[in-house]
């Protein structure tokens, strides 16, 4: 037989092959297609179905609040089943407590360890119920989130998930706790700022009052008109002889400085009062601070004396020049407004 007949023999044996390879592989490709979309595709979806839900199902937080079944521990793994499908249907993936899909589906596991589809159900369904869970820290439903989280990590404990919605709800405490403690300590700013300004309204309306009361006690009283008539000479004589009368003016607290409240006192919501003498001098200083009286006692005591010390006055006169008086005062000590 001739070579060349049988070398072009088997080239075009092989020309002939290369088609057929490409036509097989073209039909391998388009079954595998098929089998996902007619097989695969369905199986999935169908043992999704079994376990209530769907993954293109949109997760929210205001899931169905159906009361519980009753006597959960007594059913079976079917009744378990059927419970968690209708969770999932409602989309009560991790919430109401009790009565949710993931509760049913781990007693399932408790009832049935290894139960294929409530072990599908809760991996296919983990991610949905994630994004239930992270809803509720940004509603602010720290103790709901808290319990949510610690459900998750019973169906999938090594899952990164966790680890992220743990740190955003750390995070989310922290903020709102400062908030709430920087709102409290402006509400106490603000309360302290008016008890204050009610104190020194207090304090400077009793010292004005203090003031007068003084000074009309120490004003000698008016003389009475004589009913002589004016030329009698006698009476004349006898007013010109008289002595000159000696006059005097009473201390004036021009300062004042309000005590400093106990801080034992005020924990334990304790009031009283403390009666003061003490001598005002010529300078207007006050020294000889003595306690005259003080409700209850050794309590306010030194607030009142280092406050007192502290006080300024326009000094007493007599005859117009400055000089030392004895002053009483009680300061009272009240919780108002605290």
């Amino acid at each position: 037989m001739d070579t060349r007949i049988t070398l072009e023999a088997r080239r075009r044996a092989r020309g002939a092959i290369r088609p057929v390879t490409l036509a097989a592989l073209a039909v391998i490709v388009i079954l595998a297609i098929a089998s996902w979309f007619l097989v695969i595709q369905p199986h999935e979806e169908l043992v999704l179905s079994d376990a209530g839900g769907h993954p293109s199902s949109p997760v929210t937080t205001n899931a169905v609040q159906a009361p519980p079944p009753v006597n959960v521990e007594a059913m079976g793994t079917d009744q378990l089943l059927a419970e968690a499908r209708k969770a999932m249907n409602d989309q009560r993936y991790l919430a109401p407590a009790g009565n949710n899909a993931f509760e049913f589906y781990l007693k399932a596991l408790e009832r049935e360890p290894g139960n294929a589809v409530a072990t599908d159900a809760l991996r296919e369904t983990f991610p949905f119920a994630a994004s239930a869970a992270e809803q509720q820290i940004n509603a602010g439903n720290f103790n709901e989130a808290q319990r949510e989280i610690d459900l998750l990590a019973k169906a999938d404990p090594a899952n990164y998930t966790l680890t992220i919605l743990r740190s955003k709800l750390d995070a989310q405490r922290k903020v709102a706790d400062k908030a709430q403690q920087e709102a409290a300590d402006q509400a106490r700013q603000q309360q302290l700022a008016a008890q204050k300004a009610a104190e020194d309204k207090a304090a400077a309306a009793k010292a004005e009052q203090q003031t007068t009361e003084t000074v009309a006690a120490s004003k000698p009283p008016a003389s009475a008109a004589s009913t002589r008539p004016a030329s009698a000479p006698a009476s004349q004589t006898a007013q010109a002889a008289a002595p000159v009368r000696e006059t005097s003016t009473p201390a004036v607290l021009i300062r004042s400085i309000n005590p400093r409240y106990p801080t034992q006192a005020q924990r334990a919501r304790t009031e009283g009062f403390v009666v003061l003498s003490f001598t005002v001098t010529a300078e207007g200083a006050t020294s000889n601070i003595k306690v005259v009286e003080a409700q209850p006692r050794h309590v306010f005591d030194r607030a009142a004396i280092d406050a007192v010390d502290r006080w300024k006055f326009k000094p007493a006169t007599r005859n117009g020049e400055p000089v030392d008086s004895t002053v009483t005062n009680r300061i009272n000590f009240t919780l108002t407004g605290q």
